[in-house]
């Protein structure tokens, strides 16, 4: 921006609308979709809503009944999740919605007051798979953008049997898509990292396109003015960041600011005619408006609302207040209510005449042309109209829009009892701030408010970043906990076993006795065990490893040093009885095994590590080996399944690190150096699958860390971190969630943390955890598990020589009475299958379903009233007070006599010993 020249809009001036004035009677939804959850037209307001499963849609109008209230509705869309949805700029009463049950519909709605419609008007079924985003054409009438899992389509509303244009296939994640405001390109991110420009009519493939995210969490695109693009995401630190783009260049970005660091998605709205850039962060209490030029942004507001954000929308320019010189208007979305909040620019006489500088003419609600025509190259343009009151146009009554309907129909499902439509459409038209009272600041020429991130940055320049958890403390919980008077442990399982296991019930401790026995403690029943024999599980021979199976909490399968595995059931409530048949046995590796690992989403999957230098598959319902995987020269320390299940990576004696893809082949599909010592190694996935974490020794013998990119094995190690000097293999836990990892080895009196990081230093040191003696072996619970009203992030039960005690980690925070969500993401129901190893086996992939830790009697510390600040100094009026003759003469003589001290205490030299009369005389 010419720093010569002041804008207009600096001032713009954000304002809250009084309580009285919100919608309320709201029930919004938070799902997890990349759509929008709240959209306006000019006339109407539509929002996901909580019932149904997301189903449903809320429906209420841009403006109050004639009694001054606002009527709240919902209505029945779709059979599953409304993904996201969008009014036509060319009909305020037009909506279309998207959903995970595969289908796009057209909804013609009627002021909330009245009965919505039960069927729509029209419904495409694209036959992609679940759906994600739907968005108007901004010149033409009749066609849609509808975003798929990966691809982007073109869709005729008016020719129902197929789109206009497939795009090409994303590499991952379809996140957001938008048009262009002339209609010529389409503008898509992706998980994938990529920003992709299309020419929809011109070639499927994009016309420019690069790797330009550094993060692939959630990410949204907008066209800016004329050939700029805007970006919201985060960088490689996880710190939110909006980024100005070329998009006739995509390499790099034109300018970029730093939201500072919070787990909520920035959602961007933006005005192409005042050139003012909303950035609303999901789940956080603060709006900002920035002023967006050619080669830089400029902070104009920062707006602190009453409560956390689950959506915002911009009304239309048409439905502006012109007179209060209001330039936009914001709908938040929140959880009970939709809050309106005016942009304004303070002027002299606001609410008396039309100021025009602040209203170039805006972009009418007349299609240019139908899509027809804009397929055939046509580009017309929508004729703008002026904002002045006197000549805005009224707008169309439905029944006109009812002559462009076609003939051709859409049944709507069976069940929803609607017969086929005889006239389908053609003209389809989060670091969290505190709450405070409504009020804002502005004024800002350039640069953000100071945010708690932003300030630091110069102490971070000087002492590198620093991690939230730095200051993680480790606690052995009470004494009641405990399961104590454990007689008999077995010592000396190999390096590659965890020594022990535990599940949310119970744990399973091996026993130095012979026959390979196998002490289960429930966990419900803490307390000394009684001195007498104890019923186990009798393996029958040595236990080299075990583990319970993360989907079935009775299962315990157990490795033998006879090359075979027996699964155990458990009963329910525990051992009354010595088992000795075991429900399944595994035959197929010939000499003794290393290690086993269930898979992380199919149920019933093993994999199995054996001295015959083999991976081995195996399904437990038909207990048969599905798998041999081979490739190994030497003894197999560790193996870790990716988060998605796909991939299998291990780390061998041989001094490699593989990555097998076990569906696809037997071989490796990558490999790359492992640490320079023997002695052993473990390997975990972090980063959300992107990286391998390997803690093994040096060439030194001093215990290492290890990260290397997934994606590239053959580079070797991206970076590397001492740890200390001792002989066990440090055994890491890794917590997707807050990507800290947990170390330490049997033996060992320290436990080491770290937050793992995908860009330098990578490695976040934090504060460790020493033990009062050494322990034997360190296993973590789920994250269910932890208690969120002490912040603990990670539960653990370390055994000894004669006892199991569980450990907490938690991270001190002053608020402890507000649910901490910037440490509590969502996170997977690790405890339930995600798909079946019979169809993992045969190409299905599944993810885990998330949840939320927040109690329902806890508020989110992002919604935390602000405290009022303590005043350390009198007020400047005290001191500037003035004061009468008689008030100054009273402080004076008040000062000299505190100065004296109290009059009626008697003098020092009172109390001196005299002389007698005689003595003078002398």
């Amino acid at each position: 921006m010419n720093r010569f020249k002041t804008s207009k809009f600096k001032n713009t001036t954000p304002k809250i609308a009084k309580k009285d004035e919100w919608i309320n009677n709201v029930r919004a939804g938070s799902f997890p979709c990349q759509g929008s959850h709240i959209k306006a037209s000019s006339k109407l307001v539509a929002f996901n809503s909580e019932q149904a499963g997301g189903g449903m849609l809320g429906l209420s109008s841009v403006k109050p009944g004639s009694d001054g209230q606002w009527t709240v509705t919902q209505f029945s869309c779709h059979s599953d999740l409304v993904t996201d949805l969008d009014f036509s700029p060319f009909d305020e009463s037009l909506l279309a919605t998207c959903s995970g049950d595969e289908t796009v519909k057209l909804w013609r709605l009627c002021d909330p007051e009245q009965q919505q419609p039960s069927c729509p008007e029209l419904t495409l079924r694209p036959g992609q798979g679940r759906l994600e985003l739907v968005l108007f054409h901004p010149t033409s009438s009749g066609l849609l953008a509808v975003g798929a899992t990966k691809s982007p389509l073109i869709w005729d509303t008016s020719r129902q049997d197929a789109p206009l244009a497939v795009l090409e296939q994303h590499g991952d994640q379809l996140q957001s898509l938008s048009w262009k405001r002339d209609g010529s390109l389409l503008a898509s991110s992706c998980k994938d990292k990529m920003l992709r420009v299309f020419d929809p009519r011109a070639q499927l493939t994009p016309v420019q396109s690069a790797k330009s995210l550094q993060n692939n969490k959630d990410s949204r695109i907008l066209w800016a003015k004329d050939d700029f693009l805007l970006t919201t995401g985060f960088d490689m630190m996880r710190s939110r960041e909006v980024r100005l783009w070329d998009s006739r260049k995509l390499s790099s970005s034109v300018s970029s600011t730093s939201l500072g660091i919070s787990s909520g998605m920035v959602i961007p709205l933006f005005d192409e005619d005042t050139g003012l850039l909303i950035l609303a962060g999901m789940g956080e209490a603060v709006i900002d408006c920035v002023e967006v030029s050619a080669s830089e942004f400029t902070q104009v507001s920062h707006c602190l609302t009453d409560t956390s954000s689950r959506g915002v929308a911009l009304v239309p320019k048409h439905a502006l207040d012109v007179l209060s010189c209001e330039v936009m208007r914001v709908l938040q979305l929140t959880d009970s209510c939709i809050v309106p909040i005016s942009y304004q620019v303070p002027r002299k006489q606001s609410s008396q005449e039309f100021h025009e500088d602040l209203y170039p003419d805006t972009v009418g609600t007349t299609p240019a042309m139908t899509a027809e025509e804009w397929w055939e190259g046509g580009n017309k343009q929508v004729e703008k109209v002026s904002l002045q009151p006197d000549t805005l146009p009224k707008s169309k009554a439905a029944p006109a829009k009812k002559k462009e309907l076609t003939s051709g129909g859409s049944k709507e499902d069976p069940a929803r009892g609607c017969s086929t439509s005889s006239s389908p459409l053609s003209t389809p038209s989060s670091s969290a701030a505190p709450s405070r009272s409504p009020s804002s600041t502005s004024g800002l020429s350039s640069g953000f408010l100071p945010s708690p991130s932003q300030s630091t940055k110069a102490i971070h320049s000087l002492l590198g970043p620093t991690s939230k958890f730095r200051h993680i403390q480790g606690a052995v919980m009470h004494r009641d906990t405990h399961i104590t008077n454990l007689r008999g442990l077995n010592l000396t399982t190999p390096g590659e076993s965890d020594g022990f296991c535990v599940n949310r019930q119970r744990v399973a401790v091996p026993l130095a006795i012979s026959g390979g026995q196998i002490a289960v403690c429930e966990r419900s029943q803490p307390g000394r065990l009684p001195d007498t024999a104890l019923p186990t599980v009798e393996n029958s021979v040595n236990v080299v490893d075990l583990s319970w199976d993360p989907f079935n909490a009775q299962r315990l399968v157990v490795a033998g040093d006879d090359a075979k595995i027996r699964v155990w059931q458990v009963p329910e409530g525990g051992l009354t009885e010595t088992l000795t048949e075991p429900e399944v046995l595994l035959q197929g590796h010939t000499e003794k095994i290393y290690s086993i690992e269930f898979h992380p989403l199919a149920s019933g999957l093993l994999a199995s590590s054996s001295y015959d230098l083999s991976v081995r598959l195996w399904n437990l319902e038909n207990g048969e080996q599905v798998k041999l995987l081979t490739g190994h020269q030497d003894q197999i320390f560790c193996m870790a399944w990716s988060p998605d299940g796909k991939l299998l990576a291990t780390v061998c004696k041989d001094g490699k690190v593989r990555i097998y893809d076990p569906r696809k082949s037997t071989a490796p599909v990558q490999e790359g150096p492992g640490p320079e010592g023997h002695r052993g190694a473990r390997v975990v996935w972090v980063c959300e699958g992107k990286y391998l974490l390997v803690s093994g020794f040096d060439s030194r013998s001093e215990r290492t860390l290890s990260l290397y990119s997934a994606d590239s094995m053959s580079s070797g190690v991206i970076a590397c971190t001492s740890i200390d000097t001792s002989p066990s293999t440090l055994i890491p836990f890794y917590d997707p969630d807050t990507s800290v990892v947990i170390l330490t080895a049997k033996g060992d009196t320290r436990v080491h943390i770290y937050e793992i990081v995908a860009e330098e230093p990578y490695f976040m040191e934090c504060s460790s955890y020493n033990s009062p003696e050494p322990h034997k072996g360190l296993a973590f619970l789920p994250k269910s598990e932890c208690n969120v009203r002490d912040v603990e992030i990670a539960v653990g039960l370390i055994i000894t020589k004669t006892a199991i005690e569980p450990v907490a980690f938690r991270v001190p925070r002053v608020k402890k009475e507000y649910f901490q969500d910037d440490v509590y993401t969502d996170t997977a129901v690790c405890w339930e299958p995600a798909l079946t190893a019979s169809a993992w086996l045969s190409g299905s992939n599944g993810q885990h379903k998330k949840i939320s830790l927040k109690p329902k009697d806890m508020t989110p510390v992002s919604e935390a009233p602000k405290e009022a600040p303590v005043r350390k100094y009198l007020p400047s009026s005290v001191y500037l007070e003035e004061k009468t003759d008689e008030q100054k003469k009273e402080e004076l003589l008040s000062a000299m006599v505190a100065k004296l001290g109290n009059m009626d205490e008697p003098l020092p030299q009172d109390s001196f010993q005299g002389v007698d009369e005689d003595e003078w005389d002398d």
